[in-house]
């Protein structure tokens, strides 16, 4: 697998839609806390996805069955594309502390409703996605990486 590490600042942050590394050095050092994007998110196509968030210096990793000619091209255009990990699953990625509300549900890459995540999934207390409260993920809101309420984490994503 190649990594594609790193927590961009946020949902709307020019790291996501653009083709430019950021501290390619830092993809040569492991998991550990260095942020880095490589010329990989752009031009390597994949069939399997692995999503991993490092929480507390515990490290949990899924994996989403997806096939792309980059993380570029599935993520850049903002277009919704669902996955079916399941709630469980992503609050897995974090702790037990993470903090997803029952409803919506929305899952996948670029969801779409009053919150928006660039991989992720939401949650609302109401039974719609219209006012979301509660997320877990990868660039949602002003949170580069976790939830929405206290789970501040270090992301990874892989390709292969």
């Amino acid at each position: 697998m190649k990594p594609f590490e790193g927590k961009f600042r946020n949902k709307s942050s020019g790291y996501w839609t653009n083709k430019s590394e950021y501290n390619p050095s830092g993809g040569t050092t492991g998991f550990d806390s260095q942020e880095t994007k490589l010329l990989t998110y752009w031009n390597t196509p994949f069939s399997k996805v692995c999503l991993g968030m490092k929480v507390n210096g515990q490290m949990n990793f899924t994996l989403i069955t997806s096939q792309a000619s980059s993380l570029h091209s599935l993520i850049a255009d903002g277009q919704y594309r669902p996955t079916s990990l399941g709630r469980n699953r992503w609050i897995a990625l974090t702790d037990s502390r993470a903090s997803l509300q029952l409803n919506c549900n929305q899952e996948g890459f670029n969801t779409k409703a009053s919150r928006r995540a660039r991989v992720g999934i939401l949650g609302n207390n109401e039974n719609d996605c219209r006012t979301c409260d509660s997320a877990i993920g990868f660039g949602v809101d002003n949170r580069a990486c976790g939830d929405l309420s206290s789970i501040r984490a270090m992301c990874y994503i892989l390709v292969q």
